[in-house]
């Protein structure tokens, strides 16, 4: 999720390590915040394999600052992600809304659709957050307001989710 998110930033632009975890914390900091310790080093590998560049850069006020900028194979890494992403990013809502952020650099409407109807096939099978056997348990077959508040807040989410889907869908597949 965090090289998804490198990958999509340092898209749009060259950004400075600092300004480039400040943009990922805003995306996904309230869910995984984002220590130097993991940042850097992972900058440092993607560096490695040759999917982002390192330029040193004299800072106006303070020590020079190093910009980052994707390279070609980079760009091509990012699109290759949003094309075919992981399960767990269709699956997992922080990865998918991560995967949501920048599905846009993906300039072709039927491939968007794709991944789209991936996430409203998932959506439309049976799911719970409990099971009783096979049978799927909803919000009324608890008398807890703490599980039935669980349920009601994931099923409105949900329905909200499933009619963007279907509208979106629509839309990329009258474009394509």
């Amino acid at each position: 999720m965090l090289e998804l998110a490198i990958l999509g930033f340092l898209y749009d632009e060259r950004l400075h390590g600092y300004d480039l975890r400040k943009r990922i914390a805003a995306l996904t900091g309230h869910v995984r915040p984002i220590a130097d310790g993991t940042l850097y080093p992972l900058l440092k590998r993607m560096e490695a394999a040759g999917l982002l560049t390192r330029e040193l850069q004299p800072g106006q006020v303070a020590a020079p600052r190093h910009m980052l900028s994707l390279t070609a194979e980079g760009r091509k890494a990012l699109l290759d992600r949003l094309r075919e992403p992981d399960e767990l990013f269709i699956t997992d809502e922080n990865r998918w809304f991560t995967l949501l952020a920048f599905l846009r650099h993906l300039d072709d409407p039927a491939a968007q659709a794709a991944v789209l109807q991936r996430r409203l096939d998932f959506l439309t099978q049976p799911a719970s957050f409990f099971w009783d056997g096979e049978r799927p348990l909803r919000a009324a077959d608890f008398d807890d307001p703490f599980r039935q508040g669980l349920f009601t807040i994931a099923t409105a989410t949900t329905r909200t989710e499933l009619k963007w889907l279907r509208e979106t869908l629509a839309t990329l597949n009258q474009v394509s």
